[in-house]
């Protein structure tokens, strides 16, 4: 199991604290592969680009409007977090219903 995010995103110590088998993939300082990137971008659609996040704030409309898989490439920390890979299951989020998926609550 991968767990795909930041190492320092609360989000996904939680993850990672309640996944112990789990290894953590630092997007930022690792990447993603545009092959996980487009099959998350098939499974989850927009829900995989955090237009929440201060990074998206600081982009402007062209970058914005750029391929999902190439603006996720460039900035990788866009990504919703943590990005779950089990096997050929992923989840996204840590919300209540992926917890209750992976069997952790």
């Amino acid at each position: 199991m991968q767990i795909y995010g930041l190492k320092n995103c609360d989000t996904c110590r939680k993850a990672m604290k309640a996944l112990p088998q789990a290894v953590l993939v630092d997007v930022r300082a690792d990447g993603i592969s545009a092959e996980l990137t487009k099959r998350a971008l098939v499974k989850f659609g927009d829900a995989l680009i955090n237009t929440r996040s201060t990074t998206w704030r600081g982009l402007d409309e062209t970058e914005r409007a750029r391929d999902p898989v190439d603006l996720l490439k460039s900035h990788p920390a866009l990504m919703k977090r943590p990005l779950i890979v089990d096997g050929e299951n992923i989840y996204l989020g840590w919300a209540p219903s992926v917890q209750a998926e992976l069997g952790v609550m």
